[in-house]
């Protein structure tokens, strides 16, 4: 039976590790997306509950937030 060099054999099985690598880390980056994915919707759903509170409080506002200072939002009537 034929065989590939030691060098040929080593190259290859070098570069199927490599490419092994890259694909278990492409699925974990896929897993990290999948997470902040979510974690991003929880922030929005959490913003937009406070958001609620605040109008509740303080009616429809601009909030400054370097400062917190608010401006009513004024309603454009056509």
């Amino acid at each position: 039976m034929s065989k590939i060099t030691k060098e040929e054999l080593k190259l290859v099985q070098e570069q199927d590790q490599r490419k092994k690598a890259i694909l278990n880390d492409i699925g974990l980056l896929q897993v990290q997306i999948h997470t902040l994915s979510h974690m991003f919707a929880q922030l929005n759903q959490e913003i937009e509950n406070n958001k609620k509170v605040l109008e509740d409080k303080y009616g429809e506002v601009n909030i400054e937030l370097s400062d917190g200072s608010i401006k009513p939002i004024e309603n454009e009537k056509n």
